[in-house]
């Protein structure tokens, strides 16, 4: 258990180039040597990928929320005017 831990943090810290230039050339000489090491760095990098997408989305989603709630609640009326003043033609 320890080792993986140990392997999943060296691969993050290649993937993010947080690692020390020495270890980065060890790093990648057991990328060569060790298929598996290689399979699981790019399952991890596939996983921070599909991670900043998903929170991508979510933020899309709160910030359409927030517009929502400015553009079609009543309290938020001189909030809304000032904003299309600003974007109307003058």
């Amino acid at each position: 258990m320890r080792t993986s831990l140990i392997e999943t943090e060296q691969i993050e810290a290649h993937l993010l180039q947080l690692a020390e230039p020495g270890d980065t050339l060890v790093f990648e000489a057991r990328l060569l040597l060790e298929p598996e090491l290689r399979d699981k760095m790019i399952w991890q990098q596939k996983t921070y990928s599909v991670v900043r997408k998903y929170s991508r989305e979510e933020l899309k989603k709160e910030i359409e929320a927030v517009h929502q709630r400015l553009f079609t609640e009543a309290k938020h009326t001189s909030f809304r005017q000032k904003i299309i003043g600003i974007f109307s033609k003058k």
